[in-house]
């Protein structure tokens, strides 16, 4: 393909990609800046694209990509933060709570003493499916149709969300 051939197929497809820039930046200006951005890297790097394969979706990738990479530096960019404003919350205990293990050991005692509760027949099939087996594989395990082993499940989790509920997060 000659490099006039190249651009015209390149220029051709630049207003489709529109579409696709403006759902990834979710501005108009930004989105042109995106296509015009991609449309340069695609005639720079035009010895990198070989002939025969989708000349489209080489442009997405380029464009997906640079957005990434733009995106990237600008979160790192603005991820510094002037710690300076933040020194007079330094020494105040009811701004700032941290959980430690004694905590979570806790929760960890409460959901197994949980699940001990459950029926053995729900218990079975939930722990089955807690470790990794598939519902498939849960069924022939324990030799029961793959909807009464959904349906334990189902229980299983709607009893330990009861027994459990001191810890759901208030919205």
């Amino acid at each position: 393909m000659t490099a006039v051939e190249y651009s015209n197929q390149v220029q051709n497809i630049a207003q489709s990609l529109w579409p696709a820039a403006f759902k990834l930046t979710r501005d108009s200006d930004d989105a042109k800046d995106l296509v015009q951005e991609t449309m340069l890297k695609a005639l720079t790097n035009r010895t990198k694209f070989k002939a025969g394969t989708n000349l489209k979706a080489w442009l997405y990738t380029i464009m997906r990509n640079t957005f990434i990479n733009n995106y990237n530096k600008i979160t790192k960019r603005s991820s510094h933060i002037d710690s300076t404003e933040y020194l007079q919350y330094l020494n105040t205990d009811e701004n700032y709570i941290t959980q430690n293990k004694g905590t979570s050991t806790f929760v960890i005692n409460d959901i197994n003493e949980a699940i001990a509760h459950l029926s053995e027949e729900h218990r079975t099939p939930f722990m089955l499916y807690y470790v990794g087996y598939k519902y498939l594989e849960i069924a022939e395990k324990l030799k029961i149709p793959i909807g009464t082993v959904k349906n334990r499940i189902h229980i299983a989790r709607k009893e330990l969300k009861e027994m459990l509920k001191v810890y759901q997060q208030s919205a």
